[in-house]
């Protein structure tokens, strides 16, 4: 369904907006055109949100009824975003429900709310896809209305770029931060010397947990892009299958997903197979794009100690290192990733909230909640895993 509204937008620049119900309703030159100007990760890419919603993974029936948002001239497109209306707040990593059982002890209605963001995955990028400044900020705007016009309790950009950011604080967006943690390849010749960067007793405790994997009798391998098989995939959901499942969840992404990826976005992805006796006993797949990998799904199906340490962090930094890639992201949350090297980030996300005492709470809450996020980040900093003469040399 596509719905014209409006014009938005300065004098000097008028935009019409489309609301879309899903990816398919737009051209995918025209949005992975806007992809690559923004300089977005592959998650923002039209294959891997059309992936979502034909796959029944983020659909209404999941509670991620789609609601794209476009700005035209004429037939171009200036400007987008995944809009979803949300009927819960499953799968954001931006958590808000504290807010949402505030509004339930009021006796008001907090779903559904509007998000835009990528379904389940928390990686910081550009999530307002604008040809300049004026389209990003008319965007903003366009949202800000269709948000009023559904009657949605509050509006969420999650995990923003900082042109976003720019954009929604002068829209009157209130800001939230959170940490994540990553890491940065600083050149390294080899895993050695990436070792040999750390304090003795952080160096040590990564010996200690590789040599576990490796006494056990556990090897690796790994594929990329078109030499991941069809077997290999299919034995990588049921290893991402089974670790929901112990946690007594559905997995959120379908088989269909996952052959989506295969069949459109090959070269986006990297799979590591632990293996034992003959027989492949976990996995753990990785995304890569422009230089930069992102942690993204782990599973075992049997249990080896140290053995998630080994295919989600050890393995996929070695990668990088003998790959050249600058960056690991290792997702949403996880103070332990910095024993790895895995340094803390923060990222950015907007918030707008239809009820003006509510919205006065929430940013009375969030000067200081993020006074104690710049609070925890200099705790972090006091417990670099790096040695000292690192720490120097990374400082200004």
């Amino acid at each position: 369904m596509v719905r014209d509204m409006r014009a938005v937008g300065s004098e000097a620049k008028e935009y019409v907006t489309r609301v879309l119900r899903s990816p398919g309703e737009v051209d995918a030159a025209a949005w992975n055109d806007l992809v690559a100007g923004n300089g977005g990760s592959p998650f923002m890419r039209h294959e891997y949100l059309l992936a979502m919603h034909e796959s029944g993974s983020a659909t209404a029936a999941t509670g991620w009824t789609p609601l794209l948002v476009t700005l035209w001239q004429g037939d171009s497109l200036q400007a987008a975003c995944p809009l979803y209306a949300k009927a819960h707040s499953y799968g954001e990593y931006v958590f808000d429900w504290a807010w949402a059982n505030a509004y339930e002890q009021h006796g008001l209605r907090y779903y559904p709310k509007g998000v835009v963001a990528v379904p389940f995955t928390p990686v910081p990028g550009p999530r307002l896809l604008a040809r300049d400044g004026s389209a990003r900020a008319a965007l903003v705007e366009a949202l800000l209305a269709e948000a009023k016009k559904l009657r949605l309790s509050s509006l969420h950009l999650l995990f923003t770029a900082d042109q976003d950011v720019e954009a929604c604080e002068s829209a009157g967006l209130m800001l939230r931060h959170t940490v994540q943690f990553h890491w940065t390849n600083a050149g390294y010749a080899d895993f050695d010397a990436f070792l040999a960067s750390l304090a003795q007793e952080k160096r040590k405790k990564i010996r200690q947990e590789r040599r576990k994997v490796a006494e056990a009798g556990v090897t690796f391998r790994h594929a990329s892009g078109m030499d991941i098989t069809a077997a290999d995939w299919d034995f990588f959901y049921r290893c991402y299958e089974r670790t929901y499942l112990e946690h007594g969840n559905a997995p959120y992404l379908t088989p269909e997903f996952f052959a989506r990826m295969a069949a459109t976005m090959p070269e986006n992805w990297l799979l590591f197979i632990a293996e034992r006796g003959g027989r492949r006993i976990a996995c753990s797949l990785i995304a890569i794009a422009d230089g930069v990998a992102y942690g993204r799904y782990w599973g075992a199906l049997e249990r080896v100690d140290c053995l998630h340490f080994e295919a989600c962090y050890y393995q996929p930094l070695a990668w990088c290192i003998a790959n050249g890639f600058q960056r690991f992201e290792g997702g949403a949350q996880g103070e332990h990733k910095m024993a790895r090297a895995l340094m803390p980030v923060k990222t950015t996300s907007a918030h707008w909230l239809a009820h003006p005492a509510f919205a006065d709470a929430v940013e009375k809450f969030l000067a200081r909640e993020g006074q104690g996020i710049e609070n925890y980040l200099e705790h972090l900093d006091e417990r670099s895993p790096f040695r000292r003469t690192e720490r120097t040399r990374e400082k200004p």
